[in-house]
């Protein structure tokens, strides 16, 4: 496979591209408790010291949750950091008071103090948890985990279902996270990147396969603010579902964009040759690196099988006529080599160097930070068309808490359900969103630096 290889680490500095985890990587939630605490994990190879981490139940990454679509999930989060947290459950269009974003949808959970969260899960497909105070240092530090709701009426038949949780870490000499984690150049460039990638907190990451097997690989990209550009080699399939979201029929498969916080539903069949193997391949700016391995040792059948049908839909609420929606616009701003020179926060303008000394250095509509008034007040049913544009140097993963969209193109066509877009510089775009779920609910940037730097605003659903 000319130009993929894997990176090597380096006795002087952490290269870009892999790791290893704790052993038995992703696997299920025992009990009903989840517990953040810090903890140890091998993401250096053995001549290296152990990194310090926190982690769900102190693992990288956390316990899986996994459960079926119509499940009532519950789950005592009890927190045992230094400092207070909370848990978001990324992508599941769950009741307001269970979104675990602090200051809005509850108190942040102090240390030594628990929460109960306990909600149905109405969604099948391949969501995530992670905290939602201070979540720029906290998730940097390894707080994340797996949340699949497996389909109601059946899975599609595969030979396995792989979780790939995808991340990039930044890492000293010594295989410690480093600090530095307000560092305002971070915050007003592309965010916090790392210089070591893992997969499930591995970086050399490998599965044994056969070859003609049928996998359903569930890729998510809980890193802080990296994009990751993707390939498989020696994997042909289909792309079926985006942030959970079964799409209306399989796409075949080409490279992949996942911007931090979005997910991808492949399936796929091995048409690598026994005794060789396939890749998933991250794309840098020096090249394609192998991230995670199957190695192929004989075959599952003869031949590859049909095209599988597509994944049954979620109950998501159809859209109301747009000429008739609610319309609001979003104006992102700010950052290095941008053209704002002042903002809005706590009731009254401000420049540059006074927003930058507060640690805000972006804006929607001229406000940094959360303001009192929500962008959109919508009523329950309502269909709202929300106007983007990027006015900014550099791209944007924009999240919307409680609902999924459809992007709307300048034809009139939808895009697939998402809940995480990506838009880069200079770029505008329409979404258009169902308003059927009663509460405030966030939207802000998940370059998780930009979020903290001003990059965040509401809604609310009577």
């Amino acid at each position: 496979m000319p130009g993929i290889t894997r990176r090597q680490f380096t006795q002087s500095a952490l290269g870009l591209a892999a790791a290893t985890a704790i052993p038995g990587g992703v696997h299920a939630a025992a009990g009903d408790r989840l517990v953040a605490r810090p903890g140890t994990a091998r993401l250096a190879p053995a001549a290296y010291p152990e990194t310090r981490i926190w982690g769900y139940d102190g693992t990288v990454p956390g316990p899986m949750v996994r459960a079926r679509q119509g499940d009532r999930l519950a789950r005592q989060f009890v927190n045992e950091l230094p400092q207070p947290s909370s848990v978001h459950w990324h992508g599941i269009r769950i009741a307001n008071a269970m979104d675990g974003v602090a200051g809005m949808t509850q108190d942040a959970v102090a240390p030594g103090a628990e929460f109960l969260y306990d909600f149905v899960l109405p969604d099948a497909g391949t969501y995530w948890y992670h905290p939602h105070n201070r979540t720029w240092e906290q998730m940097a530090r390894g707080l994340y985990g797996a949340l699949i709701v497996d389909e109601a009426g059946g899975a599609p038949e595969v030979d396995r279902d792989e979780v790939l949780l995808i991340d990039d870490w930044r890492l000293t000499d010594d295989a410690q996270i480093a600090p530095g984690f307000g560092a305002m150049h971070d915050w007003a460039h592309a965010g916090r990147l790392g210089n070591w990638i893992t997969v499930n907190g591995n970086g050399a990451w490998s599965q044994k396969v056969q070859r003609f097997a049928r996998l359903r690989l569930r890729l998510v990209n809980t890193a802080n603010a990296r994009v990751f550009t993707l390939e498989t080699r020696g994997l042909d399939g289909w792309l079926v579902a985006l942030d959970g979201m079964p799409l209306d029929r399989p796409e075949p498969l080409a490279r992949l964009t996942l911007a931090p916080a979005q997910r991808a539903d492949l399936i796929v069949d091995v048409v690598a040759d026994e005794g060789a193997e396939a890749f998933l391949v991250s794309f840098e700016r020096d090249g394609g690196y192998a991230i995670a391995a199957f190695p192929v040792e004989d075959s599952a059948r003869q031949a590859a099988l049909p095209a599988p049908a597509p994944l049954p839909p979620n109950p998501v609420p159809a859209l109301g006529p747009l000429a008739q929606a609610r319309r609001a616009t979003l104006l992102m701003e700010g950052g290095a080599m941008g053209s704002m020179r002042g903002a809005m926060m706590n009731g009254r303008q401000m420049e540059m160097r006074d927003l930058a000394a507060a640690g805000k250095v972006w804006a929607f509509n001229g406000m940094a930070d959360m303001g009192d008034t929500p962008l959109i007040e919508a009523q329950r049913g309502e269909t709202i068309v929300l106007a983007l544009t990027n006015d900014t140097a550099w791209p944007h993963a924009m999240h919307l808490h409680g609902h999924h969209f459809r992007q709307v193109a300048a034809d009139g066509t939808m895009g697939p359900l998402r809940d995480t877009l990506l838009m880069n510089r200079g770029e505008t775009a329409e979404i258009a969103f169902l308003a059927d779920n009663p509460g405030d609910w966030l939207l802000h940037c998940h370059m998780l630096e930009h979020s903290a730097g001003g990059m965040m605003t509401w809604l609310r659903v009577a």
